[in-house]
């Protein structure tokens, strides 16, 4: 599967904007995410807060439908994005 990095979230995958994944295991967005973070440690803990909750700021997109769920299944051949929120003031 592909999944899609934002560019506020670049520096942690030293400026790739898509990864290839091979889901060995359960294909969900919490082992694509765990997956993600074995390979640029650090990236999870700015997507996924303390409480395993995903942070207000970014939303995870399976197939163009925005996922709230990290145990949501990601079918074959679907793209994950992540999109980060801007703010400011």
């Amino acid at each position: 599967m592909r999944v899609r990095i934002p560019g506020l979230l670049r520096s942690y995958t030293g400026g790739v904007e898509t990864v290839d994944l091979d889901l060995a295991g359960p294909p969900t967005v919490a082992h694509a995410l765990a997956i993600l973070d074995a390979r640029f440690p650090g990236l999870r803990f700015r997507l996924i807060d303390e409480q395993g909750a995903i942070r207000p700021h970014i939303k995870l997109f399976v197939d163009a439908a925005i996922v709230r769920d990290l145990d949501a299944a990601i079918p074959p051949g679907v793209e994950l994005m992540i999109v980060g929120a801007l703010s400011g003031g």
